[in-house]
């Protein structure tokens, strides 16, 4: 009896252990999902903190002060192996510094550089033209600033001023002095507004331009400005909601791009030479050349088939300077009446052999207008039949594609008064309606639908951005590069803010969605991350990408990229990088070593997903001039 009472003592009192297991166990459950659901919905470590953990710019006007705690910076961390099962022994591994290069590369553009440009032909300008660095040549350093660079001014003071320190070259403000494109007043450049054909202002000279065809009423958004100087032109249209880009060589005229850049103007190296443009065709509303110096009535007019060729159907094409008002100007330009008039003569018989209307010529100005389709045209190639119409061409395509003498095709149309390819909505309403390639179907499963939804993801994504950055939208960042921009959604969703995105569709990327881009309004380019982008050093606040690292991962070195992204990057930038978490764990460890703080946070959509965010400030350091010059002052 005792036996038996014995084990039912113990069949009870096992019993009694099991369900406290049991209710232990589910307690635990609950309270880890409630853990979870309030970490998902709790604003990711606050960005702020980071950003104030960077060494401020002692001398610059608008760099706030500097303050941060070991504390604080690594309450920031998130302990992904909590949430993801991942190996995590490459983030163990010892950190590679990356030291500054000489100051001499302080402005190094490494596909635009002019010693290497010199071993090729100057047939079109092709020493000037995109040259990047074999193999042997690429650096594995730091781009430095100059000593005692600064901090930017913030737009719009930008657009009228500049740090004589960050682009200390005062070639342009003596060359260009009469024609007031650049003054130098103490420790700061002046931006008038001139330029050698506006000696009133580029604000009078849009104006006059604003008498001759509409630009107020929203038709036109886009605008390419050849030969661009410091920008002006590009400056002043930004107050008429027309976004220009604005591009120039790396020649003579010393640091014009950067000029632009720094003042808050989008701008791009780059040339009308041998290449097309790197843009899709029907790009721009219209096409801008003040003294330009490109010789359009030469090559049987092919530079001005390639205007042709980004311009949207209805599109305008404005030219001053030489040729035009020959008769006023012919003795201060140095040239005979007959060679001025056999110029203009050139130029208006290539334009009508590309079916273009001409408008105007008043003053200064000549404009023209590209046809809406290209139903007339056909008819009068069957009598002039120089330049053809491409028999068939992607029009599209433009990364390292020789210039051909023949007039990209326009698509289809039944109705001399439809547009190609789709008329677009006015703006502003164009940087959120259906774009007509996507309409079309011209994009690899992609609709309307599919779009729309798009647009709705940016909107939480932005929102997500600014609980981490909240300098987001206080106009901290001026100049935005997205590098692997999509359908342009986040350019799109940064447009309440003062900003501007260069949205950059990789050539490697599965859909080419640049044509999609400009038919919301927005600008970019084409590009392979394999090589440097056309710009100067420390020309953006802000950069952002989604999947890129992915996307290249296995076509080149990552650290070259992460390498580039710093030499584009201004000091106290900022980056964004979205990926999975494995990659996301290779970068940061490259970038602890670039004079980068940076963090991984949780995707909006909470710490289930396994995309991640980095986010990362890029410190303020400047270069130091050599002891050999030390020594010598």
């Amino acid at each position: 009896m005792a036996k038996e009472n014995s084990g039912l003592h113990h069949q009870t009192e096992a019993r009694r252990k099991k369900l406290t297991l049991i209710l232990g166990v589910s307690g635990l459950c609950i309270l880890f999902y409630v853990l979870g659901a309030w970490q998902a919905n709790t604003v990711p470590s606050s960005y702020s903190k980071l950003g104030c953990e960077t060494q401020s710019n002692p001398s610059s006007s608008s760099s706030s002060s500097s303050s941060s705690s070991s504390s604080s910076s690594e309450s920031a961390e998130i302990d992904f192996k909590s949430h993801n099962q991942i190996d995590l022994k490459e983030t163990n591994q010892t950190i590679k510094y990356f030291e500054p290069c000489d100051l001499s590369l302080s402005e190094y553009t490494p596909c635009e550089d002019r010693q290497r440009g010199r071993r090729f032909d100057r047939n079109m300008m092709k020493y000037r033209e995109r040259h990047c660095p074999s193999k042997d040549e690429l650096l594995y350093c730091l781009i430095p600033p100059p000593p005692n660079y600064k901090i930017p001014f913030k737009w719009p003071q930008s657009r009228d001023y500049a740090w004589y320190d960050n682009i200390p070259h005062k070639e342009l403000s003596v060359e260009k002095a009469v024609q007031n494109w650049i003054q130098v007043e103490g420790d700061r450049f002046r931006f008038p507004g001139g330029g050698t054909m506006f000696p009133r202002g580029a604000d009078a000279y849009i104006d006059d331009i604003a008498r001759l065809i509409p630009l107020t009423d929203g038709g036109i958004r886009t605008a390419i400005d050849t030969g661009c100087g410091v920008a002006s032109f590009g400056a002043y249209l930004l107050k008429r909601d027309i976004m220009a880009v604005s591009f120039a060589p790396r020649d003579t005229h010393e640091a014009q791009v950067q000029f632009a850049l720094e003042r808050g103007v989008p701008a791009i190296i780059g040339i009308m030479g041998s290449r097309r443009l790197p843009y899709p065709a029907r790009a721009f509303d219209l096409a801008h050349c003040s003294r330009c110096l490109i010789p359009w009535f030469k090559n049987d007019g092919l530079y001005l088939t390639e205007v042709d060729r980004v311009l949207r159907p209805g599109g305008y094409w404005i030219l001053s300077g030489p040729p035009i008002n020959w008769k006023q100007y012919w003795r201060g330009w140095e040239r005979t009446e007959e060679d001025l008039k056999k110029e203009q003569d050139s130029i208006e018989d290539v334009a009508k052999s590309l079916c273009w209307k001409k408008v105007t010529e008043k003053g200064d100005l000549s404009i023209w207008q590209k046809p809406l389709n290209h139903i007339d045209c056909k008819n009068l190639k069957q009598n002039k039949k120089s330049p053809p119409i491409c028999s068939s061409d992607n029009g599209d395509f433009a990364w390292y594609k020789d210039l051909e003498s023949c007039i990209t095709p326009l698509p289809e149309t039944s109705n001399p008064d439809e547009y190609a390819g789709g008329a677009l909505e006015d703006w502003p309403d164009r940087a959120f309606a259906v774009p007509p390639r996507i309409i079309r179907g011209t994009i690899p499963d992609m609709n309307a639908e599919k779009f729309r939804e798009d647009n709705e993801v940016w909107k939480e994504r932005i929102a997500h951005y600014k609980k981490i950055i909240p300098e987001l939208s206080h106009g901290r960042f001026r100049n935005i590069m997205d590098m692997n921009a999509y359908l342009g959604g986040f350019a799109a969703s940064m447009l309440k803010y003062p900003s501007w995105v260069m949205n950059v569709v990789p050539v490697d990327a599965e859909k080419q969605t640049l044509g999609v881009i400009y038919e919301r309004g927005l600008i970019g380019t084409y590009q392979d991350w394999c090589e440097g982008f056309s710009t100067y050093p420390r020309t953006y606040d802000m950069i952002h990408a989604g999947g890129l690292f992915s996307l290249y991962g296995h076509r080149c070195d990552l650290t070259l990229i992460l390498l580039e992204m710093d030499r584009i990057l201004r000091p106290e930038g900022t980056v964004v990088l979205r990926d999975n978490v494995e990659m996301l764990n290779k970068v940061d460890k490259i970038v602890k070593g670039m004079k980068w703080k940076s963090q991984i946070v949780d995707h909006e959509k909470g710490s289930s997903n396994p995309e991640k965010i980095l986010v990362a400030v890029k410190t303020y350091w400047t270069g130091q001039p050599s002891n050999k010059n030390n020594n010598n002052n």
